[in-house]
């Protein structure tokens, strides 16, 4: 998993409003402890509201809503791929629709790597 994968599934998990130990994220993540308290810290120097410190938990003391594009690369990939096998279908009576969302997605999200043919 990739560093930005982990940071964005650490968000998630302290979503919940509950206190996460290190120790805890760590195992989730298969990571050592050392590397949530670098996260933890870089987190937080970018603004995302995690409070916390070694020893005691890590919690985000202020609600924090995620864009719903904000995508992981094996969801990107799986949409790219649905709306490709509709858009190549001339049979399919919406592939011209995936056709324009395809376009539309790649557009709007280029991190993604979705290429519109």
């Amino acid at each position: 998993m990739n560093r930005d994968q982990r940071l964005y599934d650490l968000v998630q998990i302290l979503r919940d409003g509950r206190l996460h130990t290190a120790a805890e994220l760590a195992s989730r993540m298969g990571v050592s402890t050392r590397t949530i308290w670098r996260d933890m810290a870089m987190m937080a120097a970018t603004g995302i509201p995690v409070e916390g410190e070694r020893g005691l938990g890590y919690i985000l003391r202020t609600p924090l809503v995620l864009p719903p594009t904000a995508l992981t690369q094996d969801e990107a990939e799986v949409l790219g791929e649905a709306l490709r096998a509709i858009a190549d279908d001339p049979e399919h009576p919406r592939a011209r629709a995936a056709k324009t969302l395809l376009y539309k997605v790649a557009t709007l999200l280029p991190q993604a790597g979705i290429a519109p043919r």
